[in-house]
């Protein structure tokens, strides 16, 4: 039986795509099939040092009716090396971040994601399947010489939303306030200097002890969050609260206190925290970019444009109108269990049919 093995950029604990990694490393296993992830020793969490492979003992694993499956995202050596194997092929695109976002903010990082865009090019026409998360990103690898590209939706592990909570964090911020909260990483695609921008019209004209939350990593990304905090300081804003990355238990507390899921990020190619929200019934506004709307697929508040003022009158209208809330929470219910229901297994193995022994 040939095996099914995983090429990742990187493999650790929370990230979306590890996540990701994982459900599909059960799922083929499930189906009979060795299924191991590759990726740069240097990237591996070290907690999960045994749970990955290196990539250089990649070459001499893989014999020619094994299937590889890359998990494209951003420049890595990662991706020469699935360019380089004797093998069946298979492509899943979650995106690659323009780099102009990080110019002058992260030059390492910028340097990376334009290696990643110039990969992502290089790499037309290696895979025999090739397929997209979504279908924002179905067409840019349709733009960029890809055929035959087909939408194959994310595999949530519902851990990240089921499970017990932190009670520490339901005490200090299940006290009744407006709590804005955005889970993503601390990088400037995710405009979190927008959030400022709205926390402050919220606590001029709504609420002044609103609060904003913000979870996930400013690893990498020091400057930007120095910029950050200077900005709060110029706009005089209070109660924010950049908590970084933290443990499972911890973010579904945040989401169990939240009054409403702001997100204003101009690039997503998902934006797994958006089904999150849902998961655990918060109103969730976003702006409509990239495949923000097709994760919406109709459902929350889609915001066309970005006046401060008015999300901030839209967050205390969700405050203190129970009836509008319910109604938001019901039609993000539905979409989540339109997402939930779909048939990951069969769309899997429809989709690597061609590459399956027959």
């Amino acid at each position: 039986m040939p095996a099914i093995h995983q090429f990742s950029a990187g493999f650790a604990k929370g990230d979306a795509i590890s996540n990701e990694v994982r459900v599909l490393r059960e799922l083929f296993r499930s189906w009979g099939f060795a299924s191991d992830v590759f990726t740069e020793q240097r990237r591996i969490s070290p907690e999960l040092r045994k749970d990955a492979r290196d990539i250089a003992e990649a070459a001499a694993t893989f014999s020619p009716d094994d299937i590889a499956l890359l998990h494209l995202s951003i420049g890595s050596p990662v991706n020469a090396a699935f360019a380089a194997l004797t093998c069946k092929k298979a492509i899943l695109y979650h995106n690659v971040t323009p780099p102009d976002y990080f110019r002058g903010v992260q030059e390492e990082i910028a340097h990376h994601l334009r290696a990643g865009l110039e990969q992502v090019r290089a790499l037309a026409g290696v895979a025999d399947v090739n397929l997209a998360v979504s279908r924002f990103n179905a067409q840019e690898l349709a733009l960029l010489g890809y055929r035959n590209v087909h939408v194959m939706p994310m595999k949530l592990d519902r851990q990240q939303w089921e499970g017990p909570l932190d009670r520490r964090i339901l005490q200090e911020f299940g006290d009744g306030r407006i709590n804005i909260l955005f889970v993503g990483r601390g990088a400037p695609n995710k405009r979190i200097e927008d959030l400022l921008f709205s926390l402050y019209y919220t606590q001029r004209h709504v609420d002044p002890d609103a609060r904003l939350i913000h979870v996930g990593s400013y690893g990498g990304l020091e400057r930007y969050q120095a910029l950050l905090r200077t900005k709060a300081c110029e706009l005089k804003v209070r109660n924010l609260s950049l908590v970084g990355s933290v443990p499972a238990e911890a973010l579904r507390s945040y989401y169990a206190v939240a009054t409403v899921f702001l997100c204003l990020s101009e690039h997503e190619g998902f934006c797994i925290p958006l089904i999150e929200a849902m998961a655990r019934e918060v109103p969730v506004m976003a702006f409509a970019a990239a495949a923000i709307p097709e994760t919406l697929d109709g459902t929350g508040i889609l915001l066309r444009e970005k006046r401060f003022d008015i999300i901030a009158e839209l967050i205390g209208r969700l405050a203190r109108d129970n009836a509008l809330r319910k109604a938001i929470t019901d039609a993000q219910t539905q979409r989540l269990h339109r997402y939930l229901t779909q048939d990951f297994a069969s769309m899997w193995r429809a989709h690597l049919q061609p590459l399956l022994p027959q």
